[in-house]
This record gives C-alpha cells, sequence and structure tokens, in this order.
C-alpha cells in the first residue's frame, strides 16, 4: 500500500514556539490519518523535519509500505534528495532519523510542493499554536 504523507512545521521565531501538522491521504486523496502537535522551542528547519519524521512513522503504523513525502521545505526535500549537503550540526540528527525512518519502507520519494498544495498540513499545524 502506497500512502502520500503531507507534512508541515512551523515556527513562530526562529527558534520560537513551534509546532507540526501532519496529514496522510490514500491513493484517491482520502485522509486516513491526522495530527498537530506542538513542539516547544525550535526552529523553522528542526519543525520542517520533526513533522516529516511524525508523517513516516504514522504512514507506517497505517501500514504503508511505499511513501511519497510531500512538504513545502525545499531544503528538506533537497537535503533527502543529497542534492543540499546537511551542514546544521542541529538538523545532522534529525536528518538521520528520518532516514531511518524512510528506509523502513520498500520504496519512497520526496516531493517538494508549492505551499498552497500543503494547505492541511499548514492548517494543523498552526490548529497547534492555537490550542496553546
Amino acid at each position: 500500500m502506497k500512502l502520500v504523507v503531507y507534512a508541515d512545521g512551523a515556527s513562530r521565531g526562529n527558534p520560537g514556539p513551534a509546532a507540526i501538522g501532519v496529514s496522510v491521504v490514500d491513493s484517491e486523496g482520502r485522509e486516513l490519518a491526522s495530527l498537530s502537535r506542538q513542539l516547544g522551542v525550535a526552529t523553522n528547519n528542526q519543525a520542517e523535519y520533526t513533522a516529516a519524521i511524525e508523517g513516516v512513522r504514522l504512514a507506517a503504523r497505517l501500514g504503508a509500505q511505499s511513501v511519497e513525502l510531500r512538504v513545502d521545505s525545499e531544503l528538506l526535500a533537497r537535503q533527502l534528495e543529497g542534492r543540499y549537503r546537511v551542514k546544521d550540526a542541529k538538523l545532522r540528527p534529525l536528518y538521520d532519523e528520518l532516514m531511518r525512518e524512510l528506509g523502513r519502507f520498500r520504496e519512497w520519494r520526496v516531493s517538494h510542493v508549492r505551499r498552497e498544495e500543503n494547505r492541511r498540513a499548514d492548517a494543523l499545524a498552526n490548529l497547534a499554536f492555537e490550542r496553546s
């Protein structure tokens, strides 16, 4: 089974209070699960990575053998593709963790999408801020 994970992280301040939003959908675009959670203090990039990690974990729990991760963070997408190096020492452990999680799948891919295509995950991240 292939699932699509939309993931978004947000930080109000950089670093500052941070939150994540995740939506996992099936091949028909039906949402199977979602996640909206505060992280505490983090940078925007740390929040983006955390959202991606939690999203692929959620897809694995739902039984996915294949996953497409859709993010609006160009940095995260390009680092996963190997086009950009992970230079930030604080991002390296998150990158390594995400690669381990992705390695659990038979196949995976990452897609950089425009913010408009990631609205649901963005809304879920903002919802977490509202619950504070």
